[in-house]
């Protein structure tokens, strides 16, 4: 029997962090971690630089870097002069860097938990939405068979639940509302809706969210600002062998 939260039948889905990445499959998915995940991957895919998403930087995340011969970005609240971290300011300033291992514990962990599902995961900001959206167009006219997931990366309480993040509706949302298809699923249609209904607000609304104030008040406000580039970027990265590598 068919799971009820899969979505089946619709052409468009949408679900929110790694369970429900794991419950609407599709033949493409867009992970949206807009603060700041996803974002810091399109600031570097805009600079030429591979991404290796990787769940948990620990010492399994060092071995992991050596090994693919790239620097390992340090926390956001630990960089120093000339480090990287997840803050998209510091791979906007960084010199020299080819490859980067970047860890994060929701668009991360998301990527990381999809690489070996058969699905091409893209990395989705309000950045490069567009650019996303008519990347996948392409295909769609090509296959009009197949299936398109957004997964909002969302946050986590303290007590490790999901503290859905608007931001990430709003990325996912502006992605889904670009395809050039019918057959979205009603999450995917409200996901859409909520892009639609803040868009001329953008980027105000994004400093006045949750996640906004909450960068800003540990003074990332810059990243904030990044992150409100919409429609900035016209690199679209794609997950290949393990590696978000930037394709136009």
């Amino acid at each position: 029997m068919t799971s009820p939260y899969a979505q089946d039948g619709f052409r468009v889905g949408f679900d929110w962090a790694p369970s429900g990445a794991a419950a609407v499959p599709g033949s493409i998915t867009a992970v949206v971690d807009v603060l700041s995940f996803t974002t810091t991957v399109t600031v570097a895919a805009d600079r030429g630089i591979v991404v290796y998403p990787y769940r948990w930087r620990d010492e399994t995340a060092v071995t992991y870097a050596q090994r693919h011969d790239a620097v390992l970005a340090v926390g956001r609240s630990a960089a120093g002069p000339g480090d990287v971290s997840l803050s998209p300011v510091t791979i906007r300033r960084a010199q020299g860097i080819e490859r980067l291992v970047l860890p994060s514990p929701n668009g991360s962990t998301i990527c990381h938990q999809l690489s070996d599902s058969g699905t091409t995961v893209l990395a989705v900001s309000l950045r490069n939405r567009l650019a996303a959206a008519a990347w996948v167009n392409a295909r769609l006219a090509e296959d009009p068979g197949l299936k398109v997931v957004a997964i909002a990366a969302g946050e986590r309480w303290k007590d490790g639940s999901l503290r859905p993040a608007v931001e990430d509706l709003w990325g996912a949302g502006g992605f889904l509302a670009a395809l050039d298809t019918d057959g979205f699923s009603p999450e995917a249609r409200a996901a859409a809706a909520a892009y639609r209904d803040a868009e001329a607000e953008l980027p105000k609304l994004l400093h006045e969210c949750a996640g906004g104030r909450e960068l800003t008040q540990y003074g990332f406000a810059e990243d904030v600002a990044i992150a409100a580039e919409v429609d900035s970027s016209h690199c679209v990265p794609v997950l290949r062998d393990g590696k978000l590598t930037p394709s136009t």
